[in-house]
C-alpha cells in the first residue's frame, strides 16, 4: 500500500457489478505488489454498481471512486486523473487478467512508454470461444492495418503506462474506443509501444460487460477521426510511412525526393537537416544532426538518430560555419518569407559547403494539380499542407540564394512540381 503521495504504481480498476470478483482481485494484487516491494495504490472506479462492489472493494483496502460519467472510457479517464503513481496499470476487475503477469509488464517498463499485455503476438493466448477469438483477431488486424499501427492487440485493457505521458494527450472516447484512441494518440506523438505475450483467461464470476459487438461499434465511431490523425503531417511517423505508402503517387514522390537529395550530398560528414521530420533521409544519416520544431518527431527519431535538436530555422543553435552540408526540404513554404531564414542557413554553413533546399514551385500548374489530387485521395487529412504560407518560384528562390553569395550548381524537379536546389556557398 502507498505510504506517501508518490507510489511506484497506481492500479486502476474500472468496475461494474463485480462484487463477486473485486475482493479476490484486490487481495491478490496487494499480495503480489507487496511481494515485488512496490509502493502502490489500488483505485476502483465504480460505474454505480447495483451489487456490493463498492463495499467489498473498500473492505479489501482499495480507494473507491463513484464514476461520474458513463462508459468504460470515462472510467479510465477518471482513474488516470486520480492516480499518483509513476506508472499506471489498468486491469479488468473480473479476474481475467492474472496478477502474476504484472511482473512481465513491470520488467519491460524501461524499454517502452506503454507496455501492452497482448493476446495476439507470438506466445499470446486467449481462453475464449473460437468465434470470439477469430472475430476479435480480425477486428484488431483491420484497425491495425487501416491506422498503420504496428500493434496486434489494440483492444487489450491490460496495460502499463508511464503516467507522465497520459497528461500530454486529449482523449475524447467514452467507451471501449478509448483503448484504441489512447494507443493511436500516444504512438502518433512519438511515444513507444511494446507488446508482451499474455494468456487471457475467462472471468471467474458474472457476465462480461465487454461484448465484441460493443467493441466494434465504439471502434468504428472513432475510426475516421483517428485515420485523419494518422494521415496528418502532425503524426510523428508521417514521413516514414509516406515512404512506404499504399498510394502510388505518394510513395513515388517520397522516394524520388529521397533519391534526389541523397544524390546531391557530396559528403556524409557534418550534416544538418533543418525541419527533418521523420524522413528516410535523416534516418539514413545517423551521424547528421536532426533539427525540428516538433518534439514528437524528434522523440520518434530516437530509435535511429543520436543527435537531435529542437529549434527553429529562424534561430539555429549552432556556431558560424559548423556544417559542410545543410538540408532544408519542405520547410520554407510553411514560414512567412523573411531574410533571416536564408541568412541562418548560410551562417551555419562552411565556405564551399552545400545547401540543399526544396520547396514547391508555385509557377508550375502541375503543382496545384498534384495538391488537389492528394487532398481528394486522402479526404483533407493533409489539412493545409498544400495551402502554404509562402509560395516560391524557381526565379525567386534562385535569386535569393544568389544575392546571398550562393552558386546554383544543380536544380531538379519532382513531377515538374517540387523544386530541389543544390547551392554552394562562395
Amino acid at each position: 500500500m502507498s505510504k506517501d503521495n508518490n507510489p511506484d504504481i497506481s492500479v486502476v480498476l474500472p468496475a461494474y457489478n463485480e462484487g463477486k470478483n473485486i475482493g479476490h482481485l484486490i487481495i491478490k494484487l496487494k499480495q503480489f505488489l507487496s511481494g515485488m516491494n512496490l509502493n502502490y495504490e489500488i483505485i476502483v472506479i465504480d460505474g454505480r454498481s447495483k451489487d456490493s462492489t463498492q463495499e467489498v472493494a473498500r473492505t479489501a483496502g482499495a480507494v473507491v471512486i463513484e464514476q461520474k460519467g458513463k462508459g468504460y472510457g470515462n472510467a479510465l479517464k477518471e482513474g488516470f486523473n486520480t492516480a499518483k503513481g509513476e506508472y499506471v496499470l489498468t486491469m479488468d476487475a473480473d479476474l481475467s487478467h492474472d496478477c502474476i503477469f504484472i511482473r512481465d509488464l513491470w520488467e519491460k517498463r524501461k524499454s517502452s512508454d506503454l507496455v501492452i499485455a497482448s493476446r495476439f503476438v507470438n506466445g499470446g493466448l486467449a481462453d475464449m470461444p473460437l468465434s470470439r477469438v477469430v472475430l476479435s483477431g480480425l477486428l484488431n488486424k483491420f484497425f491495425s492495418s487501416v491506422l498503420a499501427i504496428p500493434i496486434k492487440d489494440l483492444s487489450s485493457g491490460f496495460r502499463l503506462y508511464k503516467r507522465s505521458i497520459l497528461s500530454q494527450i486529449d482523449l475524447a472516447g467514452t467507451d471501449f474506443n478509448i483503448l484504441q484512441e489512447i494507443l493511436v494518440r500516444l504512438y502518433s506523438v512519438g511515444w513507444t509501444v511494446r507488446e508482451v505475450p499474455f494468456h487471457y483467461k475467462q472471468r471467474r464470476e458474472g457476465e462480461s460487460k465487454a461484448k465484441l459487438a460493443k467493441f466494434a461499434v465504439s471502434y468504428f465511431k472513432t475510426l475516421r477521426r483517428l485515420w485523419a490523425l494518422r494521415n496528418s503531417t502532425e503524426s510523428a511517423d508521417y514521413d516514414e510511412r509516406a515512404f512506404n505508402s499504399r498510394i502510388p503517387l505518394q510513395r513515388y514522390w517520397q522516394r524520388k525526393r529521397y533519391k534526389v537529395i541523397m544524390g546531391f550530398l557530396d559528403t556524409r560528414e557534418s550534416i544538418l537537416d533543418v525541419g527533418c521530420g521523420t524522413s528516410k533521409i535523416i534516418q539514413n544519416l545517423s551521424n547528421a544532426i536532426a533539427l525540428d520544431v516538433s518534439f514528437s518527431k524528434l522523440r520518434y527519431l530516437k530509435k535511429t538518430n543520436k543527435f537531435l535538436a529542437n529549434a527553429s530555422v529562424m534561430n539555429l543553435p549552432f556556431m558560424d560555419e559548423s556544417f559542410s552540408t545543410v538540408i532544408c526540404s519542405e520547410v520554407i513554404e510553411y514560414i512567412e518569407k523573411k531574410d533571416v531564414i536564408f541568412e541562418e542557413l548560410k551562417r551555419v554553413l562552411k565556405k564551399g559547403g552545400v545547401l540543399i533546399i526544396g520547396t514547391p514551385d508555385y509557377s508550375k500548374v502541375t503543382w496545384r494539380m498534384v495538391g488537389g489530387i492528394y487532398n481528394l485521395v486522402l479526404g483533407g487529412a493533409y489539412g493545409d499542407k498544400y495551402n502554404c504560407v509562402s509560395q516560391y518560384t524557381y526565379d525567386e528562390l534562385s535569386g535569393k540564394l544568389k544575392s546571398l553569395g550562393f552558386n546554383i550548381s544543380e536544380a531538379k524537379y519532382i513531377y515538374n512540381s517540387e523544386l530541389i536546389v543544390k547551392a554552394v556557398k562562395q
